[in-house]
């Protein structure tokens, strides 16, 4: 890449600063020329006609001595006026060339800086204001991709931790059965065909989230009606509920309006918001699932009474394998990417997710609102 340099720039700006002062000086010395002497003689026959017998005795040849010194001496305060405003426009030209090299040398060098992956760079602000805002600009695309690289560099570690988990007891158990240490039982071909899942559910949420993410997944945008997409949900989870001992509960108002959604969607997030309610409640607790209309909108909540989010996690909790517990979510079976999922098949939606908590051990509420369908 050909290199951007301070001093090319400032040539550049003088240069063209010169050719418009050039063409300025050119049109005005052409513009005496041809325009003057006319005008000039017009106004002094006038003035002859006007000015008695003292101008009727100018000769012709007193006249043309006349229009000649006028001629030079237009010319010269021409020549004069252009050499100054050429010495005053090289002057201007240096300093405002020199303010404007300045930032845009430093926001190319920056450019190039984050072009090789140096993201934490950064440029002052400095006048003219135009160049301020694009030195605000550029920090603030320094700043979305150092904070991109530093999700993607976390993704990986995730995703390298989340699969070497299961992985190194694949291998443990089958090297044990390999080498006669360990005796086959159908309790070990069930840890086995768990840890199967467990990479099978990772590399499933991986690929749905990439497709949702990307805005390459169909949508089938209806008028959905909310308690229907709640009572799939409920009959589906309810079994698992009862298993664990937490109760399901309902606390929604007889009539709804239709909400602008995809009900198979709608009923995917659910089943995420209520499976992770399940993991973090533990037996003898209680989910609720409301819901209610509010300006121009249905919010449907999941609120339960688990362990619940501290303060600090609350903004990261729909971030790809956040975890304010990471070993309780990996013993519980999530793969950590549900909520951001959710997130983005609701937000596909038009719609909105938040998440509230008291803090530790006092539950948590996540709250969806779709628009209402006209």
């Amino acid at each position: 890449m050909k290199r951007f340099t301070a001093w090319r720039l400032q040539s550049r700006l003088l240069l063209s600063y010169l050719i418009v002062l050039a063409v300025g000086i050119t049109v005005v010395a052409v513009g005496v020329q041809l325009v003057g002497p006319p005008i000039f003689d017009r106004a002094l026959g006038e003035h002859m006609v006007s000015g008695g017998a003292m101008h009727e005795r100018m000769t012709a040849a007193q006249q043309d001595g006349t229009v000649a010194v006028f001629r030079t001496a237009v010319f010269q305060t021409v020549l004069l006026a252009a050499l100054a405003a050429t010495i005053v426009a090289v002057a201007a030209s240096l300093f405002v060339a020199r303010r404007i090299a300045g930032p845009v040398t430093a926001m190319a060098r920056a450019s190039r800086q984050m072009a090789t992956g140096q993201y934490s760079v950064r440029v002052e602000a400095v006048e003219p204001v135009e160049l301020a805002e694009l030195a605000t600009s550029l920090n603030h695309l320094a700043a979305a991709l150092e904070e991109a690289e530093g999700r993607r560099v976390t993704l990986i570690g995730d995703v390298a931790h989340e699969i070497r988990t299961p992985l190194t007891t694949l291998r443990g158990n089958l090297e044990g059965l390999i080498d006669g240490i360990i005796e086959p039982s159908p309790e070990l071909f069930a840890t086995l065909h768990d840890e199967t899942g467990r990479l099978t559910r990772l590399v499933d949420d991986l690929q749905q989230l990439s497709r949702v993410e990307a805005g390459d997944i169909a949508l089938k945008i209806d008028r959905t009606v909310v308690r229907a997409a709640v009572d799939r949900v409920v009959t589906q989870v309810g079994a698992s509920f009862a298993a664990k001992g937490v109760a399901l509960r309902l606390e929604m108002p007889a009539e709804l309006p239709r909400v602008r959604a995809d009900e198979d969607r709608l009923v995917q997030v659910l089943t995420i918001l209520l499976a992770n309610a399940l993991r973090h409640t533990p037996a003898g607790g209680t989910v609720t699932i409301g819901a209610r209309e509010r300006g121009g909108r249905v919010e449907l909540s999941v609120a339960d009474t688990g362990t619940g989010i501290a303060p600090e996690h609350l903004p990261h909790v729909f971030e790809r394998f956040y975890r304010a517990d990471a070993a309780r979510s990996r013993s519980g079976g999530g793969s950590g990417i549900g909520l951001t999922i959710a997130r983005a098949l609701i937000e596909a939606q038009d719609g909105s997710i938040r998440a509230e908590s008291p803090g530790s051990g006092r539950g948590a509420t996540f709250t969806v609102s779709l628009l209402i369908s006209v």
